[in-house]
């Protein structure tokens, strides 16, 4: 399947009875390279999503036959803060989300009892309490009076955004 694709994407048809021209070895090299790209990127993204649904490194692990240790030291991301607490049941990371789908995900996110207490590039570090929230979005700035008095806080910041988080007081779902 994918031999297929990388051939048809060079313009190569292989054929037993010719040598390929140097021009298309070059060219089944660069299809195949960017063809390799390409698969990184996806597994990344399942990796990261999978994290972020709440699959553990073990899980991972498993899947890709190697340890926890190695799927997360080779998809874990060593710069965000705390890394070795996305183990922990009570924090998770939500994402990939960008400025269009995330305050869906939140909404999500915060029926299940989940709230931004962190923002990163893509995603937010969440925190899981037994209650929903609610999460509102403003341009960079604290929240009001008015959204004080209504029991928003800050949750996250991340610019150009303010993330304001509210405890609705039910149970999760």
């Amino acid at each position: 399947m994918v031999t297929r694709a990388i051939l048809d994407a060079a313009g190569v048809e292989p054929d037993e009875s010719r040598h390929l021209e140097p021009a298309e070895h070059l060219a089944l090299i660069r299809t195949s390279a960017e063809a390799e790209g390409e698969v990184r990127a996806i597994l990344r993204q399942a990796v990261e999503s999978a994290r972020a649904g709440g699959v553990s490194w073990a899980a991972i692990g498993a899947e890709l036959g190697m340890s926890r240790q190695a799927a997360q030291q080779r998809f874990g991301d060593a710069s965000q803060p705390d890394a070795a607490a996305d183990d922990d049941d009570e924090y998770r990371w939500l994402g990939p989300v960008t400025a269009f789908d995330e305050m869906a995900e939140l909404e999500l996110a915060g029926r299940a009892g989940w709230h931004t207490v962190e923002a990163g590039l893509l995603r937010h570090r969440m925190v899981r309490t037994d209650t929903q929230w609610e999460t509102k979005r403003l341009i960079w700035r604290g929240p009001s009076r008015r959204d004080e008095a209504e029991g928003w806080v800050v949750g996250s910041t991340m610019f150009p955004w303010a993330y304001l988080v509210r405890d609705r007081g039910i149970p999760a779902e």
